[in-house]
């Protein structure tokens, strides 16, 4: 049984780097039980205020109003969330996938402020975990998107690289939980709306397809090293946080 599990998770390693028509299923992806969230012709399923749209196969947003929600169900506990985007210059959004502040961090890195911090650039565990490295495309370009989560495991993925790997449960990951605990954020919260952010930029997303994983199933967790925070990030972040933390306390 092992082996069989190691060899799924071999399998659908090798099936996110095979190209395939965007907005459908893969055979691999097909056998693995994934689900297209995102039909590439119009937002059915998806809840917003009329400021998101679909051209040509792919989902954007087009002014204000608010995040784009899937509501036809919660997103399961254990999964694996495949997604393509692309943003432009300046431009900041992301992915919320767990309730509280589990954020896949989607930017331009390079136009753009939060992307002087490695733990509020592309690819993050917003305010919390910093990929390994900037493997970003350059902007108005598809990037591959990857989230997978089993038990307090979180892994990012980003362009066919895993580039954050943390288990919250492990003492060493202490600071990293305790900054994001700052925001509000309870990393045991389950079963929330997965949404896309809206923070006022443009943004565009396609190829949005998730899976429940298998109980037991081996998702090949091995540590990844995140980026070094600069010390003026660090304390311009502590300062940040604290800051909504005093805030969440006089709002209870």
């Amino acid at each position: 049984m092992r082996f069989t599990h190691v060899a799924c998770f071999s399998l659908m390693t090798t099936g996110l780097l095979v190209a395939a028509e965007p907005n459908t299923l893969s055979p691999v992806e097909k056998s693995a039980g994934f689900e297209l969230l995102f039909n590439g012709a119009d937002l059915t399923g998806w809840q917003h205020a009329g400021n998101w749209g679909v051209t040509e196969g792919v989902v954007e947003r087009r002014g204000p109003g608010g995040n784009l929600t899937y509501r036809v169900k919660r997103v399961p506990d254990d999964f694996e969330l495949r997604f393509e985007w692309k943003v432009a210059a300046h431009s900041n959004s992301g992915i919320y996938y767990r309730p509280g502040q589990y954020e896949y961090q989607i930017l331009d890195n390079v136009g753009h402020s939060n992307g002087t911090n490695p733990r509020t650039c592309a690819a993050s565990l917003y305010f919390c975990v910093a990929p390994s490295r900037d493997v970003t495309n350059p902007v108005g370009e598809w990037n591959t998107g990857r989230i997978v989560c089993q038990g307090t495991i979180i892994q990012h993925w980003l362009n066919g690289e895993k580039v954050i790997d943390m288990d919250y449960s492990d003492a060493k990951w202490k600071p990293h939980v305790e900054l994001l605990s700052k925001r509000g954020a309870d990393l045991s919260s389950r079963g929330a709306f997965l949404f896309l952010q809206d923070h006022g930029d443009p943004v565009w997303f396609r190829s949005i397809r998730m899976r429940e994983l298998k109980p037991g199933e081996d998702i090949g967790h091995s540590e990844v090293i995140p980026q070094e925070v600069p010390e003026q990030e660090r304390i311009a972040e502590e300062i940040k946080g604290q800051k909504i933390f005093e805030s969440l306390q006089k709002q209870k």
